[in-house]
């Protein structure tokens, strides 16, 4: 079988107050969806913030259950930020059977489903297989297959309209302390993943129309963004989301509004993680 993993499809905030942190980016200039309620025994919700081709979540924990026990545990030693990436398959079962096959383990093969609100105020339900890699695999955070059931309650039209003029994942960054070997591990989550390095940052292609993970050492990170507090950012997993725009312009608009200081980054804006939930946020023109 060939490998089944085509890209990002999406990547998630794990954050301590859920409703806050969307208060937070919508001060940024995102459109958010409403507010997801997950079953009663995971006792989490979420809000998504969609682009055409991906889209980043915000999740949180509204009551503690047995099953959300390793996301509190996540949430209190290694802070809230951006802690997981998930990426594009067809099928999940079938995903897990052909990566086992080229020597890649995966675990936490399942189905799950949530109720959405639709724009003409009747409900749909969105529907869902995720399979995971293993740690042993994912040097930083955690990365997940998403196979989608149901597109059209997730990508919903009205909900790709930003104020901010965003329109897709522009990369996804982290701190590492060997980023060249950390990168080879992560290379192969991907079927077309490569990676190289030039002045200091390790890239991760993860194929065709499909944001790249960028790995640097503290330093060299901290270049990247000077002024911003990275150790405000979650431990362990990833430091920075980079956004494709089409006008910063507006970007700076929403910010100025909001009483938001940008600063001035190699690419484009960034705000801190104070302002996103401990999640650094870059703009850059698409």
């Amino acid at each position: 079988m060939s490998h089944p993993v085509k890209g990002i499809d999406h990547c998630f905030a794990l954050v301590n107050d859920l409703d806050a942190a969307a208060a937070q980016y919508a001060a940024l200039g995102f459109t958010l969806s409403p507010r997801g309620l997950h079953s009663a025994t995971k006792g989490t919700a979420n809000y998504t913030i969609m682009f055409p081709q991906d889209y980043f979540e915000l999740l949180g924990i509204l009551n503690p259950t047995e099953l959300n026990a390793s996301r509190r545990s996540t949430l209190a030693t290694m802070g809230q930020g951006l802690h997981a990436i998930a990426c594009r398959i067809d099928n999940a079962e079938a995903a897990a059977e052909a990566l086992a096959e080229i020597g890649i383990a995966t675990q936490g093969l399942g189905s799950f489903s949530r109720p959405v609100p639709l724009p003409d105020g009747s409900e749909g339900t969105a529907a869902f297989s995720t399979v995971s890699f293993t740690p042993d695999d994912t040097p930083l955070g955690m990365v997940f297959m998403c196979q989608h059931k149901t597109r059209d309650t997730v990508w919903i039209p009205e909900l790709l309209d930003h104020a901010n003029t965003a329109c897709g994942l522009g990369a996804v960054l982290a701190i590492s302390e060997t980023p060249e070997a950390d990168a080879l591990r992560f290379q192969r989550l991907w079927a077309e993943g490569s990676v190289s390095t030039e002045d200091g940052l390790t890239t991760i292609a993860t194929g065709p129309n499909s944001a790249p993970l960028i790995l640097a050492t503290p330093a060299r990170m901290a270049t990247l963004y000077p002024g911003l507090d990275l150790s405000a950012t979650t431990k362990g997993a990833f430091t920075a989301l980079r956004v494709k725009v089409r006008d910063l312009e507006a970007v700076k608009k929403c910010l100025s509004s909001a009483g938001i200081d940008a600063s001035e980054s190699a690419s484009g804006l960034a705000v801190g993680p104070e302002f996103a939930a401990g999640v650094l946020v870059e703009f850059v023109h698409e």
